[in-house]
C-alpha cells in the first residue's frame, strides 16, 4: 500500500512539472523565499540559491517535493506548506480553494479574501490581483509615508508560453529613503519629482523541461546572501534583459542575461530637436552581459562561477550575446588597436553548502580586476574585490528558530570605473552590495516563527565605510590608480552605522502583510584624518552624512515602521 501511494504521488508530481512555464516570483516576496530556504537547509530537497528570482513553477515543484515528506515537517511548517501551495494553484493547473469566493465555476473564480481573480481552461490559465500598500516611518526627525498601488497579471498559454506584467505607482511624502549615494538597503528608483515614481515589470518567456528563455524587465539577484548580495543585489531599478536558464543535468546549471542598463551619462552627439531650436540630449547606451555556471559535484554542494561585462557601444555587440563566453577575451579582440581603454569586465564565484542538516554555509567573491602579483604580502597594491562569508542555521535543537551571521568586505574602487558610463551600476545605483566599495559589514539575526504566518526577527548591523575615492587612472600623465589601491581598506572610517532591529511580519492571507519594525540606529559621519591623496573626495562630517544617509536617518534614532501590503 505504501509503495502504491508513493507511486501515485510521483505520477501526480511528474504531471505537474510537465508544464514548463517560467514566470518569476519577485524577490520582494521574502516569506516564500525564506520558507524554501528553510526547507532546503533542513534537507528536504536540493537548492541552488545563488540565482534569484526562482520561477513560480520551480517554487511549486519544491513545495510539492516537501509535501511528499510531510510527515517529517513540524506543525508550523505543515501549515505554511498548505498555505503557500494555495498561492501556486495556477502552476498546479487548478483553481484555488479560498474561503470567500464571490463568483466561481469550473473555469474561473473571483475571491474576496484574498482579492484575486483566477481563470483556467485547457489552453489558457491566468490570475489578476490588485497591488496596494503603505508604510509609515516615524522617528524624532519626523515622518515619512510611502504609498503604492497597481495591478499584477500572470498568464500561461499551453504548456510552454508565459506572459506576465505588473505596474505599481509609488510615492513618498516627507523625504526619500533611497538615492544612488545612500548606503541603505532600500530599493532604488528613478524618481519623478519630487518623490514619485512608477515601476513596471513584466516579460514573455518560453519554457521547456530543462530550461527557459525570455525577454523580461525585472529584478535579479546573483550570489547567496541574507543581507545584500555583493555580486548582483537586485537593488537597482528593474531593467530589460534577455534571460536564458538551462539545467540539462542534475549536476549542471547555466544562467545568462544580456541587459539594457541606464547610464545617466549624456551623449553630446545624440539629441532630439524641438522646433528646430532646443536640443534634448540622450544618454549613452549601456549594456551588461553576464553568465553564471553552477556545478553540483555531490548532493547539497554548489560551486558557481561566472563573468560579466559592462559595455557602452552604439549597438548591441553579437559577441556578448554568446551565453558561454569569457567576455574579457572578446573585448580584447574587439577593442585592441582602436581604444586605449577596454570595456569593464568582472568575474565572480559562489560556494554554497547544505551538507550539514539545518546548516547553510556560503561564500561569494566579486572580482572587479585582478593581478596575481597583488596577492603577494609584499605588494602594497590590493585587488579591487569583494568578499562575503555567511552561515544560517534553521530548526537546530529548537523548532521554528533561525540564526544568521554574515560578513562582507569590499576593497577600494571595487564596482567603479575610470569611465563613468562603464561603472557597475544602472540609474547610478550600484549593481553590487549596497555599501559600495571600501566598506565592511557584520550582520547577525535571530528569528522565531511561533505560528503560521508570523515571523519575528531580531537583527544587529555594524557597517563601516572608508575614504571615498574617484577611480583616476592617471592625471597629468602620471599614474594615480596604483597609489589609490595601495591605500589601506577601509583606511579612515568616515561613516558608521550600528543598528539593532526588531521586526514582526504577519502574512494574513497570501501576499497580504502587516509589518511592525522598530530600529534603534546610530549613523554617524567623520572627517578623514590621514593626508589626502589625488583622487580622494574629502568631506566634512556633515557632508559625509548628507552624501551617504537620508536626513531622516542621520544620528541616533529609534525608528518605528508600521505598514501593510497586498501583492508585489
Amino acid at each position: 500500500m505504501v509503495k502504491k501511494t508513493i507511486l501515485i504521488l510521483n505520477i501526480l508530481f511528474i504531471a505537474v512539472i510537465s508544464f514548463a512555464q517560467n514566470i518569476p516570483q519577485h524577490i520582494s516576496y521574502t516569506r516564500i523565499y525564506d520558507f524554501v530556504d528553510e526547507l532546503a537547509n533542513d534537507g528536504f530537497f536540493e537548492l541552488n540559491s545563488a540565482v534569484k528570482p526562482y520561477s513560480r513553477l520551480f517554487i511549486t515543484e519544491k513545495l510539492l517535493e516537501a509535501k511528499q515528506q510531510e510527515a517529517k515537517l513540524n506543525v508550523r511548517q505543515k501549515r505554511e506548506l498548505h498555505f503557500f501551495l494555495e498561492d501556486y494553484t495556477t502552476e498546479q493547473d487548478r483553481l484555488p480553494e479560498f474561503e470567500f469566493p464571490i463568483i466561481e465555476n469550473e473555469n474561473f473564480r473571483l475571491d474576496l479574501y484574498p482579492p484575486i481573480f483566477n481563470y483556467k481552461d485547457t489552453l489558457f490559465r491566468a490570475r489578476i490581483q490588485p497591488i496596494l500598500g503603505m508604510n509609515i516611518y516615524s522617528n524624532k526627525q519626523g515622518r515619512i509615508t510611502q504609498r503604492w498601488f497597481g495591478v499584477d497579471f500572470q498568464s500561461m498559454i499551453g504548456k510552454n508560453l508565459s506572459i506576465y506584467g505588473s505596474l505599481r505607482d509609488i510615492s513618498f511624502s516627507g523625504g526619500r529613503l533611497s538615492e544612488p549615494s545612500y548606503l541603505t538597503n532600500f530599493p532604488g528608483f528613478e524618481y519623478k519629482e519630487p518623490s514619485d515614481f512608477s515601476d513596471s515589470r513584466g516579460g514573455i518567456t518560453y519554457g521547456w523541461k530543462w530550461g527557459s528563455i525570455g525577454l523580461i524587465k525585472d529584478n535579479i539577484v546573483w550570489g547567496d546572501n541574507y543581507n545584500g548580495s555583493n555580486i548582483i543585489s537586485g537593488r537597482v531599478p528593474s531593467f530589460p534583459m534577455i534571460n536564458l536558464s538551462v539545467k540539462p543535468a542534475r549536476w549542471f546549471e547555466m544562467n545568462y542575461i544580456h541587459g539594457w542598463l541606464v547610464s545617466n551619462v549624456v551623449d553630446s552627439s545624440s539629441y532630439y530637436m524641438e522646433n528646430g531650436v532646443k536640443k534634448w540630449y540622450r544618454n549613452h547606451n549601456k549594456f551588461i552581459a553576464a553568465n553564471i555556471f553552477t556545478l553540483t559535484p555531490f548532493r547539497n554542494f554548489n560551486f558557481s562561477f561566472g563573468n560579466s561585462i559592462i559595455y557602452a557601444e552604439n549597438n548591441v555587440q553579437p559577441g556578448y550575446l554568446l551565453p558561454v563566453a569569457f567576455y574579457k577575451s572578446i573585448d580584447h579582440t574587439m577593442t585592441k588597436g582602436i581604444a586605449t581603454e577596454n570595456q569593464n569586465s568582472q568575474m565572480f564565484f559562489n560556494i554554497s553548502s547544505r551538507n550539514i542538516r539545518h546548516l547553510h554555509l556560503f561564500s561569494s567573491v566579486f572580482i572587479d580586476e585582478m593581478k596575481f602579483s597583488r596577492f603577494k604580502p609584499s605588494s602594497a597594491e590590493k585587488n579591487p574585490i569583494s568578499l562575503k562569508l555567511g552561515a544560517k542555521v534553521n530548526n537546530f535543537l529548537i523548532d521554528n528558530t533561525s540564526f544568521t551571521a554574515e560578513y562582507t568586505r569590499t576593497n577600494i574602487i571595487n564596482y567603479k570605473h575610470s569611465i563613468d558610463v562603464l561603472t557597475w551600476a544602472s540609474n547610478d545605483y550600484n549593481l553590487g552590495h549596497y555599501l559600495g566599495d571600501n566598506a565592511r559589514e557584520i550582520y547577525f539575526s535571530a528569528g522565531y516563527k511561533p505560528i503560521r504566518g508570523l515571523d519575528i526577527s531580531l537583527s544587529y548591523l555594524n557597517a563601516k565605510h572608508g575614504n571615498e575615492y574617484n577611480y583616476l587612472r592617471r592625471e597629468n600623465n602620471q599614474a594615480v590608480i596604483n597609489k589609490i589601491i595601495s591605500q589601506p581598506s577601509p583606511g579612515d572610517v568616515i561613516w558608521k552605522n550600528q543598528t539593532l532591529g526588531l521586526k514582526l511580519v504577519y502574512e494574513l492571507f497570501n501576499n497580504g502583510y502587516a509589518v511592525i519594525n522598530v530600529e534603534n540606529s546610530n549613523i554617524q559621519g567623520f572627517e578623514a584624518q590621514s593626508e589626502p591623496i589625488t583622487g580622494e573626495r574629502r568631506m566634512t562630517a556633515q557632508e559625509v552624512l548628507n552624501y551617504y544617509t537620508p536626513a531622516f536617518l542621520q544620528g541616533k534614532n529609534t525608528t518605528l515602521t508600521v505598514g501593510f501590503s497586498f501583492g508585489f
